[in-house]
């Protein structure tokens, strides 16, 4: 239950900043133990069932454990579900999208710390290298950057080892290991107290939700130094693909500008951040609730315009 407020709270500060029509909302499916194959299709469906009966007031997709076909699985039940295969009259999968925003976003903050946007020469270690992560590795070793990779899954390590020369980092040196950018891409809650000493980067950027373990993590970042992208800002990557393809109309094109808005709105972020004195968290929260602020106000206004027309 937890951790389903946290992210949906993240998904909600994501949709705002992200500037996309919607609110924000989290399903998280608690299970005792591993789950037969069959006992996994009834609870998918289960779970179709419960979204299907909201009336689309809450549309779902893929996350950690959930896959392609299991967005086919729920659209047998419910129409409000996003990411469903290309072959069954979705967007796909989201992740090779996610990790484009991820990489514009890495370039804004390379920017932010360096003086320029280019990855060439630059280190990055991408802590878990599964559906968003091996993208993002290969996206920046196609830029020109020093690609570590680490991952509890060694053969999706060794993958990119072959694939795109990355250099393996046994996963419990991976805080430890020396880099300009941390990336983030597994689970949350990698950020804390006793990890933020040991970190040696200039920045942390990564996809992974709920990165910091409490909110107190952004001032210990900020005070030694090292940058930090909000994690719902710079993974908002998935979310401009599969709405923004599937619910608004938009087109490829548009679809990669946005991505690029990745690392605009970043950059608009570290310099309130500098000019109010605050952590990066804090700016990119004061945006997101700004956003919320102003959208409620302009819903009021259309209500009670139609409350007094005749």
């Amino acid at each position: 239950m937890a951790d389903a407020m946290k992210l949906s709270t993240a998904m909600t500060l994501k949709m705002a900043v992200a500037d996309m029509p919607f609110g924000g909302g989290k399903a998280v499916l608690a299970v005792p133990a591993t789950l037969s194959e069959g006992q996994r299709h009834d609870l998918i469906l289960r779970y179709a069932d419960l979204v299907a009966s909201l009336g689309g007031s809450f549309q779902t997709g893929p996350d950690i454990n959930t896959s392609i076909a299991d967005m086919d699985l729920i659209s047998e039940r419910c129409p409000y579900v996003v990411c469903r295969s290309v072959e069954r009259g979705g967007s796909g999968d989201p992740g090779k999208y996610t990790a484009r925003g991820v990489f514009h976003g890495i370039r804004a903050s390379v920017n932010k710390a360096f003086g320029s946007p280019e990855l060439e020469g630059r280190t990055v270690l991408v802590q878990g290298v599964g559906d968003v992560g091996s993208r993002l590795a290969e996206q920046l070793a196609a830029a020109g950057a020093r690609v570590l990779v680490s991952d509890v899954a060694q053969d999706r390590v060794q993958r990119l080892v072959a694939a795109i020369d990355a250099k393996p980092v046994p996963v419990e040196e991976t805080i430890g290991t020396k880099c300009d950018v941390y990336s983030p891409c597994a689970l949350g809650g990698s950020l804390n107290a006793g990890t933020i000493p040991r970190l040696r980067c200039r920045i942390v950027a990564g996809s992974a939700n709920n990165q910091l373990a409490e909110p107190q993590d952004a001032d210990r970042l900020r005070a030694v130094g090292i940058l930090y992208a909000p994690d719902f800002v710079i993974n908002a990557g998935g979310v401009l693909y599969a709405w923004g393809l599937e619910a608004l109309g938009w087109s490829r094109e548009t679809i990669e500008v946005r991505h690029r808005g990745i690392g605009d709105t970043l950059a608009e972020i570290y310099a309130a951040a500098d000019r109010e004195g605050i952590t990066t968290e804090a700016a990119a929260t004061r945006m997101a609730i700004a956003r919320l602020d102003a959208a409620e106000g302009r819903a009021m206004s259309e209500e009670e315009a139609s409350l007094s027309e005749p």
